[in-house]
C-alpha cells in the first residue's frame, strides 16, 4: 500500500544504498522507492507483531513478536529508531505500546531488508549497463526476488 506521507527520512536509507552500490550512483527516486518500500514492510510488520502480542494477551509489542530474540545495539544501525517507532504504529491500534526493544529490532529488520534490496538492485544497475541505481530497479526486486535468493 502506497503512503502520501514518509516517516522515514532519505538520508539514512540513501546511505545503505550507497554503502551497497558500490561505484554506481544512486538516483533520488532509488532512495525514495526503498524509503517508501521500508516503511510499508515495517507497518505490516508490526500489524504482525500486534496479533501476536493480542494472542499472547499484551498490549505491548515486543521484539519476539518480530521474531528478532538477539536484538542489535541501536548505535550500530543506520536508521533511527524514533522514525521506526512511528512506522511501527501506522497500521495499529493506538492501544498498543512498542517497547524500545522492539523498535530496535524492527529497525534491525529493516536494515537488514533494505541491505538485501538496494545490493541487488546495484547488481540490476549494473546489468542493465546503467552507471546509476534507479528506482525501477528497486520496484524490480520483487518480481525478480526468487533469482537472488
Amino acid at each position: 500500500m502506497w503512503r502520501m506521507s514518509v516517516e522515514l527520512p532519505f538520508t539514512p536509507v540513501d546511505s545503505i544504498i550507497r554503502r551497497n552500490a558500490g561505484s554506481l550512483r544512486v538516483g533520488s527516486d532509488a532512495t525514495e522507492a526503498l524509503t517508501q518500500r521500508i516503511q510499508d514492510r515495517g507497518a505490516a510488520l508490526a500489524v504482525g507483531a500486534a496479533e501476536q502480542a493480542t494472542a499472547d494477551g499484551r498490549k505491548t509489542l515486543m521484539a519476539g513478536d518480530f521474531g528478532v530474540e538477539d536484538v542489535p545495539d541501536p548505535d550500530s544501525l543506520e536508521l533511527p529508531i524514533a522514525p521506526v517507532d512511528r512506522i511501527a504504529r501506522l497500521d495499529i491500534d493506538d492501544r498498543y505500546r512498542v517497547a524500545m526493544d522492539a523498535r530496535v529490532a524492527l529497525a534491525s529488520l529493516l536494515e537488514d531488508e533494505a541491505d538485501t534490496v538496494a545490493a541487488a538492485a546495484a547488481l540490476l544497475a549494473h546489468h542493465a549497463g546503467r552507471r546509476t541505481v534507479k528506482g525501477e530497479d528497486i520496484e524490480a526486486y520483487d518480481e525478480l526476488r526468487p533469482y537472488f535468493e
